[in-house]
């Protein structure tokens, strides 16, 4: 990379949406600077799906296609880092990496994504983006039929089981505690067979991150072949936080239909900022940011 530190775009994130967003900007000759942790919360995923002309690829794969396309463009770099820090300033923003480099860039866009919380069940970890999963249109094709739990309460278990109910007539819900569902809700599930277990769980027994077994307090077991979870998350940067984006109440960058956050001059794009927790969604989302920042950008000047 060169010694450049002025640019006209940075891009903090650099997987699905950071590269589309980076594309759009290439494409129209802006000074982008790319810096990304290496660290992609669907790592462990072996195959992404629901992603028209990409279907069943390696995630990686994809990621890397993609970065190889975006650097064809000659006002594009990447950078391997963690940015840490970010601040206004009179010509638009300086971020600071992890090493103590400084950028800056008349805009800003935050393609950062989102920290999975997972709950503090041994096996989960090992199986989470493998066999115990988040998305029915993401992963549910490939357990169709298949012995399947959800584990989660209240509206979120109600909602996946809606949609796995069609993928999967063998279904349980593991609310690991009191369950919350109103009468009518408990009289639907009954109905289509989805019995409600509320026992705590110790243990998800797998093997090479396929689930095998559930183990619940006091050492009942039950065979399963996938888990949903509906778990929390953290945003993955404070930086977007620090600089006065504003969250939604469930804490995604709040934006609008053009990927403009509550900052002038901050977009942000992909899983940090929307539910729709896909590869598709991100390259979409970061296709507007990128247009959305140069349409900014040529207003600007001209």
């Amino acid at each position: 990379m060169t010694a450049n530190t002025n640019y006209d775009v940075i891009i903090i994130g650099g997987s699905y949406a950071g590269l589309s967003a980076a594309m759009a900007l290439g494409r129209s000759l802006r000074n982008v600077l790319i810096i990304d942790s290496g660290q992609p919360c669907n790592a462990q995923t072996p195959h992404s799906h629901n992603f028209i002309t990409h279907d069943g690829a390696p995630p990686a794969i994809i990621t890397e296609k993609a970065k190889q396309q975006v650097l064809n463009y000659d006002t594009v770099r990447f950078m391997d880092g963690l940015a840490v820090g970010g601040k206004q300033t009179a010509d638009g923003f300086a971020v600071t990496t992890e090493n103590g480099s400084v950028f800056n860039a008349k805009k800003l866009i935050f393609a950062t994504g989102i920290k999975d919380t997972l709950p503090d069940i041994k096996g989960v970890a090992a199986c989470w983006g493998i066999s115990v999963i988040h998305c029915p249109y993401c992963h549910g094709y490939e357990f169709r039929g298949k012995k399947t739990a959800i584990l989660a309460n209240g509206e979120r278990a109600f909602h996946l089981a809606s949609l796995v109910n069609n993928l999967t007539s063998d279904v349980t819900l593991l609310t690991v505690g009191k369950a919350d569902f109103d009468a009518a809700q408990l009289a639907k599930l009954s109905a289509r067979g989805i019995d409600v277990i509320t026992t705590p769980i110790t243990e998800v027994m797998h093997e090479h991150g396929q689930v095998k077994q559930v183990v619940f307090d006091k050492g009942k077991r039950m065979e399963f072949d996938a888990i949903y979870a509906a778990v929390p998350f953290t945003q993955h940067s404070d930086i977007p936080l620090s600089l006065g984006c504003a969250l939604d109440d469930a804490g995604r960058i709040k934006v609008d239909l053009m990927q403009k956050t509550t900052v002038d001059g901050v977009f942000a794009c992909g899983d940090n900022s929307s539910m729709m927790r896909s590869v598709a969604w991100a390259v979409a989302t970061g296709n507007i940011a990128g247009a959305m920042v140069n349409h900014a950008l040529a207003a600007e000047t001209f």
